[in-house]
């Protein structure tokens, strides 16, 4: 199952590539037969295993048009951002294909204060379903954005709020 699942990472990693490409000009490593067939397996018959969080990044900019639609244009460096910029934690995520998936949260903590927890819900529609969150990340220090499934932390992200 574990190997099921890299493999299925992998793959809608590289699945994804055509995006990187037309923002980094590189080409795409083609992934191995069973890594295709892992994530295709995933996607048509993996219903009720839960999604896949493939990347998630915290954004001041997803593109509402154009080449690179919905994906994260600007994100936030390892500076920091002042406190009060309008902030995303940008999402993707392989879903079974018909799935829908409720029991997600982004939290926000500054230090170990729980500051904001936001639900996030997506549908296994397409290759990728892409979500971005609103955060409110207004005072200053240091803070820790996390992706949570149920316990399970799926992603923590630091970030220092100038």
């Amino acid at each position: 199952m574990a190997k099921m699942l890299t493999r299925s990472l992998l793959c809608a990693v590289l699945g994804m590539s055509s995006v990187a490409m037309a923002q980094d000009a590189a080409p795409a490593k083609a992934p191995d037969a069973d890594a295709v067939r892992d994530t295709w397996n995933y996607f048509y018959k993996g219903q009720g295993q839960g999604p896949v969080l493939v990347e998630a990044k915290l954004c001041t900019e997803v593109a509402k048009e154009g080449a690179n639609k919905y994906e994260c244009t600007a994100e936030v460096g390892p500076e920091g951002i002042k406190a009060g910029t309008n902030v995303m934690l940008w999402q993707a995520y392989l879903v079974p294909q018909g799935d829908a998936v409720e029991d997600i949260m982004v939290q926000t903590k500054q230090g170990a204060v729980v500051r904001e927890t936001k639900d996030v819900k997506i549908k296994g529609e397409g290759w990728r379903a892409r979500q971005w969150t609103g955060l409110k990340l207004n005072k200053p220090g240091n803070w820790t954005v996390s992706v949570l499934r149920g316990d399970q932390v799926l992603k923590e992200i630091q970030v220092k709020v100038l």
